[in-house]
């Protein structure tokens, strides 16, 4: 996982499925992000993402949760096809916005963020 921190805006991009064996990380490393910066929006770069299970799907929605309870939104971004299709069968359309993996702004897959965060 990497994040860049911007003004009013947290992205943060995965760099692996996101199932069963990882959402637990997955989970306590965005919440540890939300902590840190508690005044930006948020970007999920989902990009790196080939697969979404119920699992995965319960921490995007539980993200979205938290950010809407304190006014923020969460913004999916590099949906690919397959991941699209859980999120539309999911009816996560109605409530949350995403843009298909189509993004290639620069970033170094992994790289190191503004403010020095990597995790995971």
């Amino acid at each position: 996982m990497f994040y860049r921190v911007e003004p009013h805006l947290l992205t943060v991009g995965l760099e692996q499925d996101l199932d069963l064996a990882t959402a637990p990380a997955v989970r306590a490393a965005l919440d540890t992000l939300l902590d840190r910066y508690p005044d930006r929006d948020v970007r999920l770069d989902l990009d790196a993402v080939s697969f979404l299970d119920s699992t995965g799907l319960g921490v995007v929605l539980g993200r979205y949760r938290r950010l809407a309870a304190s006014g923020r939104t969460l913004h999916l971004v590099g949906v690919r096809p397959a991941v699209a299709a859980v999120l539309t069968v999911a009816g996560v359309r109605q409530i949350m916005t995403w843009d298909p993996a189509v993004l290639n702004d620069g970033r170094k897959r992994g790289g190191v963020a503004d403010d020095g965060g990597q995790l995971v």
